[in-house]
């Protein structure tokens, strides 16, 4: 390390990220003593002090602890580092030793209640700095990243034997694509922490984070301009928005913690030898005494295995080491398990014998784990690589499949029976990809089935269900990553075919043993939680009803789409043309700096409100919607907008995903992604085809039935969440409305504006629409008033009589709100729960949030499930029948099926039976309203 120019050089130590990182370098040869304590973590550190002090020669230096008890972020999101692993035994026992060590070395020791060492390190360092000081924070987390400044650096443990890595500006800006280190806060918020439990935004890993802030600069304006992003990450980013703002707040170290340092405190002093003679002799540290304390210490003991292991990778020097030492070599600290360092039975399955044994013995078991490995991850086009399979924790099988279609046939063919036993339990994660993937090899997936990302889904809606997450917080297990075998996207990334067969083997047949030991976990976990019946009477079997729509596709007049498309730029030109004129300059307009600068620097538009941690205006649809009706370059902005985005994501866009098979479009519905229960879908979001604007819904106009023998028919819930409101609330007025057939829009205006039935006008409707369907979302007064031509005190009047005339709405809410309270989750009709950990957070405005959620979740939950379960009721009578005809698609409250004209009477009856009838012995009518069609548009 180069010497600094400053004279005061401040080392800060990250006191348990050294303890726990020296413990787990001698995990696999522990020193122990006489006595029989494991002391690895004392000697560990003691030697990673002492080696700091001889080679830097700090002029100040302090040792920094996390709080004992519960730090004020875990007070106030109690998920934060909810699933990290106990403390072990043997850091446990070792830390007063320790701190006595540290004493002995007279060095100042700092911890302050409800606060981490990283707010104390951080507070310090950027204090000190000022001072004039060069700081160096002893630590390998990279979290400490985003403190780094011109006299601020990371002084970063090395690698097996590898030097101490010293981390600047550059090194920052470098290693996290960033300008500021500042920024890498942001990329800690999106990206999340599996270990610290820190959701993050779901879909997006380090590497779309960084692209992210390299493109936006923030989180806060990636929130901005969520319209530049597209399909299921969009959704993703958007239905996430407060959970990545909270995970930004948890990633950030607080600078301001209230901690009182001395300068002269931090002064390196001469340790006080005598004390630490004690503490090394009770210790037994013979060799690491003798060179701290001189050559005459003794103790009574033999110098002990590991003796001389430096934490920072560097050994002792060879006239210390007892020529009896058999040092363990170093290891990475990591507090997960992988592949490495657990014991397995991982076999290539490819003898007759074997495979026969392995087929018996599931047919004995009656169950069996099993992971396909694919050329991609287009289940419809993608080729099987292998088959893996499990019955049993830590042995897997994994058997190769041939790249010929009638030799891989042939191989799979083997286990056809098993994986068409109806008695037999199939467990897999994510089994939707595998069935497909299976189909077209002539096998279905029937019976009994078991998915782990379903069960982690109805456990723990709003985390991440892949399976590296889940390995990590459950197993405490880092699976082998995929990239480690084939490299990073791009021209020299290898296919997985390519991999070595031996590596092959050891990762997909990990796959399936950890897949197995999560099944055992989740299985326990939803009987617990009483969600064993929502998951094998809906989910499970909405995976066969789902697979079923996606490899059935849907025809798309093409010829329609590219017509729109000649007719939409044009309509994208004249608002660009008129933009340029208002404006007066021409720039681009998929810039939302650019379009800042125009709107409020050039044109001088008053702009109100913060700007975004880069300096930039914010230019999303909320702020520009305030500016709507004073500046009339706004409404063409948001036209060219809307625009945009229907060419870009739909209109552009579909013919490019129909597959060349089938000629006809396969959109992917997601299970697990809506923490509703809701279903989601990419290739495209079909869930998010606009339907308020007349351009969006002429997009519908594209969706044809398959031949002249068909027709489209859709079936659409009638105004389903406000009959499960009534049903839920029980309010006595509004279930009397639904039950007589009244327009219940009608009676809100005439009951809220105090006016007869035949004097309601249109807008009186509008506005009691507007009510209706906000009040179920937690509609503010100020938030009503944003949505139709009210005031707000006008809103609040309005609001004030909606509860007049439904207390029983009222009274749910609040009971709702009570029952979160007390039981920490919400739940629907049919007992899906929503977990709601900040229901008594002392931040109001995620109170506030997790209240909402509270009201609104069993209402979405519910419509949800009664939509799944009708889905699965229809299919289920359709194939009894052997109907030609098909279902397509799932948008929100309305089916989608392609009909056989012959059977168009009898499928208007099936469809409308069932979807009214899957919740039996509610005291709502529900209502499936059924419209046909030559397209989709006509046809809803």
């Amino acid at each position: 390390m180069k010497e600094q120019e400053q004279d005061k050089r401040l080392f800060l130590l990250d006191a348990f990220a050294l303890i726990y990182r020296a413990y787990y370098a001698f995990i696999k040869n522990p020193i122990t003593n006489s006595k029989g304590q494991d002391t690895s973590a004392a000697y560990g550190f003691t030697n990673t002090l002492n080696e700091l002090i001889k080679k830097e020669k700090p002029t100040h230096i302090a040792v920094v602890f996390d709080s004992p008890g519960a730090t004020d972020r875990a007070v106030e999101f109690e998920f934060y580092k909810a699933n990290r692993e106990a403390m072990p035994d043997g850091i446990r026992n070792m830390l007063e030793d320790i701190k006595a060590i540290i004493k002995g070395f007279n060095i100042p020791m700092y911890q302050l209640s409800g606060f981490e060492a990283d707010d104390i390190i951080g507070t310090i360092a950027k204090q000190k700095e000022k001072e004039g000081y060069t700081v160096f924070m002893v630590t390998p987390d990279k979290d400490f990243a985003q403190l780094v400044s011109k006299n601020i650096f990371i002084y970063k443990p090395g690698r097996k034997g590898g030097e101490v890595e010293i981390i600047g500006v550059p090194e920052v800006q470098e290693k996290w694509h960033v300008e500021d280190p500042l920024q890498v806060i942001d990329i800690l918020g999106m990206w999340g922490d599996a270990v610290d439990n820190i959701p993050g935004l779901p879909g997006v890993g380090e590497k779309t984070a960084k692209k992210f802030i390299k493109e936006f600069g923030s989180m806060e304006n990636l929130f901005e301009n969520t319209d530049m992003l597209k399909g299921k990450l969009k959704e993703k980013v958007e239905a996430n928005k407060e959970q990545g703002l909270i995970s930004k707040k948890l990633a950030t170290i607080i600078l301001d913690v209230p901690v009182d340092v001395k300068d002269e405190d931090l002064n390196l002093e001469e340790p006080n030898y005598e004390e630490l003679g004690k503490i090394f002799s009770e210790l037994e540290f013979k060799n690491l005494a003798k060179r701290i304390l001189g050559s005459n210490f003794q103790t009574n003991t033999i110098a002990q295995a590991g003796d001389q292991m430096s934490l920072f990778g560097g050994a002792a020097s060879s006239s210390t080491i007892s020529p009896s030492s058999t040092n363990p070599e170093p290891v990475i600290l990591s507090t997960s398990n992988t592949i490495e360092d657990t014991e397995h039975n991982y076999y290539l399955l490819e003898d007759e014998a074997q495979i026969q044994k392995l087929i018996h013995d599931i047919n004995a078991k009656k169950y069996f784990t099993f992971d396909t490995e694919t050329t991609g991850l287009d289940s419809l086009v993608a080729e099987i690589v292998g088959l893996s399979i499990c019955i049993k924790e830590k042995e897997a099988f994994y058997m190769p499949i041939s790249e010929d279609r009638e030799e891989a046939i042939k191989q799979l063919g083997i286990f056809k029976e098993l994986f068409e036993d109806e008695e037999i339990e199939k467990i897999a994660q994510n089994i939707k990809y595998d069935k497909h993937i299976l189909l077209r090899y002539g096998i279905e997936v029937k019976g009994k089935q078991f998915d782990t990302m379903l069960a982690h889904y109805l456990l723990e809606p709003d985390m991440r269900h892949n399976m590296d997450s889940m390995a990590k917080n459950y197993l405490n297990y880092e699976p082998v990553s995929i990239t480690t075998l084939i490299g990073k996207k791009g021209k020299n990334q290898l296919s997985f075919k390519q991999v070595a067969i031996e590596k092959q083997v050891e990762y997909a047949a990990e796959d399936a043993d950890i897949t197995f030991q999560l099944s055992k976990i989740f299985r326990a976990l939803c009987k617990e939680n009483e969600v064993e019946e929502l998951m094998q009477t809906i989910e499970i079997p909405l995976v066969n009803v789902l697979t079923d729509m996606e490899e059935e596709g849907i025809n798309i007049d093409v010829d329609f789409l590219n017509d729109y498309e000649v007719t939409l730029s044009k309509e994208l030109e004249i608002q660009e043309a008129k933009i340029y004129e208002l404006s007066g300059v021409r720039f681009n307009l998929s810039s939302p700096k650019q379009l800042g600068e125009v709107l409020f620097d050039k044109m001088e538009i008053p702009y109100k409100g913060k700007k975004t941690k880069t300096g930039q205006y914010s230019t999303g649809e909320d702020k520009l919607q305030t500016l709507k009706k004073d500046n009339p370059i706004v409404a063409y902005i948001l036209e060219f907008r809307q625009i945009s985005k229907l060419l870009s994501t739909y209109v552009s866009a579909i013919p490019k995903l129909i597959n060349s098979n089938t000629g006809r479009l396969h959109t992917t519905f997601s299970q697990a992604v809506a923490a509703t229960g809701r279903l989601s879908s990419v290739n495209p979001n079909i869930q998010n085809i606009p339907i308020r604007t007349e351009r969006g819904r002429k997009v519908r106009e594209a969706f044809i039935p398959r031949s002249e023998e068909y027709t489209l028919l859709a079936a659409d819930y009638s105004q389903i969440e406000l009959r499960l409101i009534a049903e839920m609330s029980k309010d006595k007025v509004m279930l009397e409305a639904f039950n007589n057939g009244e327009d219940i829009h009608t009676l809100t205006a005439s009951k809220v504006f105090k006016v007869d039935l035949e004097d309601v006008t249109r807008e009186m409707r509008s506005n009691a629409k507007v009510v209706n369907f906000g009040i179920i979302y937690g509609v503010s007064a100020f938030g009503l008033s944003q949505q139709t031509d009210m005031s707000r005190k006008e809103s609040k009047a309005t609001i004030d009589a909606y509860f007049e005339t439904y207390p029983g709405i009222k009274e749910y809410m609040d009971n709702n709100i009570a029952k979160a309270r007390d039981n920490g989750y919400v739940e629907t009709i049919m007992g899906r729960k929503r977990i709601l950990k900040n229901i008594d957070s002392q931040n109001a405005i995620l109170r506030g949030a997790a209240e909402r959620i509270a009201i609104n979740a069993p209402i979405q939950g519910s419509a949800a499930d009664l939509i799944k379960i009708a889905m699965i009721n229809v299919f289920d009578e359709m194939n009894k029948r052997s109907l030609k005809s098909k279902m397509l698609l799932q948008v929100h409250d309305e089916l989608i099926f392609d009909v056989f004209k012959p059977e168009l009477e009898e499928m208007k009856t099936l469809v409308k039976e069932k979807m009214e009838q899957a919740i039996q012995g509610l005291s709502v009518p529900i209502i499936a309203e059924i419209g046909v069609g030559e397209n989709w548009l006509i046809a809803h």
